[in-house]
């Protein structure tokens, strides 16, 4: 099955999306091979297998949340290029007044 501009037209106007004539005449084929390929995928998909979401089976991947001692907030500041009480120091990007 070929799709025609006039097909593509008809599609593109249930996307509201507004496609010149020449843009009808070069989509045409690319969406009939994207059809194509499609099509080529719903064949070799059969009742006998069941839908994945991975091709391998996945056990939970996740390590354990453990409780670990951070940066103190010296530590923390020490690599800052700027701090001020206390906290990070950083440019003003809204204008606002504080």
């Amino acid at each position: 099955m070929a799709l025609s501009p006039d097909d593509v037209a008809a599609l593109a106007q249930l996307a509201r999306i507004d496609l010149t004539p020449e843009e009808l005449a070069h989509l045409a084929p690319q969406l009939d091979d994207i059809l194509a390929s499609v099509q080529q995928v719903s064949e070799v998909a059969a009742a006998d297998i069941p839908p994945t979401s991975h091709p391998l089976p996945l056990t939970n991947v996740f390590r354990t949340d453990e409780v670990r001692p951070g940066l103190d907030r010296e530590a923390a500041l020490a690599g800052a290029p700027a701090a001020e009480d206390d906290r990070f120091r950083v440019p003003r990007i809204l204008g606002e007044a504080q």
